[in-house]
């Protein structure tokens, strides 16, 4: 996993984060990988460094995010 040391979030970011990944990865086929949740969970991480904090919008770049790897 990259380095986010030295991101600090608020309880709320914080629960907007682990609605975001919670929900990228109920979209996901069954067995998910370890893998795929460790990009979702970086992509959400990184998107919410730079203030974006809505679940939905979170979700959304992270499944992106994850399509693009997938291709790559």
């Amino acid at each position: 996993m990259k380095d986010f040391s030295d991101a600090s979030f608020s309880p709320e970011v914080i629960e907007a984060m682990t609605a975001a990944l919670q929900a990228s990865t109920a979209t996901l086929p069954e067995p998910v990988s370890s893998a795929h949740v460790q990009v979702l969970a970086e992509s959400i991480l990184r998107t919410a460094k730079t203030g974006e904090w809505n679940p939905a919008v979170l979700q959304r770049i992270a499944l992106m995010e994850l399509q693009l790897a997938s291709r790559g």
